[in-house]
This record gives C-alpha cells, structure tokens and sequence, in this order.
C-alpha cells in the first residue's frame, strides 16, 4: 500500500476544545463590561491568541495598551489551560479515533498541524498521543493559517512532499492553508462554510475507509 501523509487540526477536528476557548475569552469581555457571543466566537477559529484578543477588543470597542493586552493572554491562558486539564477521552470527536486506528493499521503516517500551543498536553490527557509521528503547533511556527507553514512542516517531519499529503480542518484560514499548500483539503463541518475544501464531511463519523482507501491510492 502507498504511504500518504495524513495531517489533523486540532480544535474542532479532534477534539472540541473551542468550547473552552469561547469560556475563557467570554469571562474576559464579561470583566470588560460586554457581551461576547458564540457569533462572535466564530470569527477566532484557526486564529492566534493575540489576534483573537484583537478582534475581541474590536467586539467591544475597547482600547488598550499593551501591558493590560499581555494581562489578559496570560489570564485567558490560564483559564482554559484549568478547563482542559480535566479532559477525557470521551472528549474525542466522534469517528475520529476509528479514522486513526485504520491509518495506523494501514501503514500512514500522522501528523498534527495546529495553531494551539498546548497539543501535545491535550492529546495526552485524551490518550491519543500515540497516534502521531509528528506534532507542530503555535509553539513550532511563525506563520499562521492560511499561510501554509504548519502544514508544510508537519509534511516535512512526515518525510512527505505536499502533493502526498491529506490535511483535516473544520476552519476556512485551515482549508485555504492546505490548499495553497497543493495538499488534499478534506473539510471537517459545514459545507456551506467550507465550500473551498475539496471534499467536505459533517464529522468524522461520515468517513468510511472506502474513502480513505481512495486517498491513499491518489496519484
């Protein structure tokens, strides 16, 4: 069989972390004085932590200087950081550890692309670290999504060239990074957002390994 580099986001792929995200953020707008949706948390997705602080201040049209900005990184940090540390495994999306398993079995590689810089602690807790070769996230690289650096360095660990790489996302920034990084761009959530994916599933639980299998055979 053909060995094809199988790359995963994170945050809404493997896991649903963004709930936690969305908490921690909430409480800051919240000790500001205004309200910060779910709407509104739809605008952070693939995006930094310093972006996403920015874009919250624009929500409220709050100005600030930068000491009271790194204040509040570190306080949102730490709250989300006391939410996943309580992660289990029954944390894992649904379908997703099915998927790992047949690559695993099947002889691909796996690696993690993500902006988050507590992957590898979040993996552990839900107890599928073992799963992954390579892991680069928000602490490995400079560039954030859609500039396609997590992808082409996870690739690259992966010992694989771009054209033989698979990446999974469920964010637009995510799907615009593997695709201008000339990999297959398989979309994790709705289609109407993801409209740029070259194929698009609602969760994993819709991936059967017929498809997989077809993957793994593309020229």
């Amino acid at each position: 069989m053909k060995q094809k580099a199988f790359i995963f986001d994170l945050d809404g792929v493997i896991v649903d972390t963004a709930k936690y995200h969305y908490l921690a953020w909430k409480k800051i707008a919240d000790s500001l004085g205004f309200e910060f949706t779910h709407e509104h948390n739809e605008l952070l997705k693939g995006v930094s932590r310093v972006r996403s602080l920015e874009i919250i201040l624009g929500v409220g049209n709050i100005k600030a200087t930068q000491e009271q900005k790194d204040k509040w990184l570190v306080e949102k940090n730490e709250d989300y950081l006391n939410y996943i540390t309580n992660m289990e495994a029954d944390e894992i999306l649904p379908g997703v550890e099915v998927v790992l398993q047949w690559l695993k079995n099947n002889g691909q590689r796996i690696a993690l692309g993500s902006a988050s810089k507590n992957a590898r602690p979040i993996l552990e807790k839900v107890g599928i670290l073992h799963y992954f070769e390579a892991i680069v996230d928000g602490n490995d690289v400079t560039n954030a999504k859609p500039d396609p650096e997590v992808f082409l360095r996870a690739a690259e660990l992966l010992g694989a060239v771009a054209k033989d790489s698979i990446v999974f996302e469920d964010s637009v920034a995510g799907i615009q990074a593997a695709n201008i990084a000339n990999m297959v761009s398989v979309g994790i959530g709705s289609r109407a957002i993801l409209h740029e994916a070259q194929y698009n599933f609602n969760d994993f639980t819709e991936i059967a390994t017929d498809f997989l299998q077809t993957l793994v055979n593309q020229q």
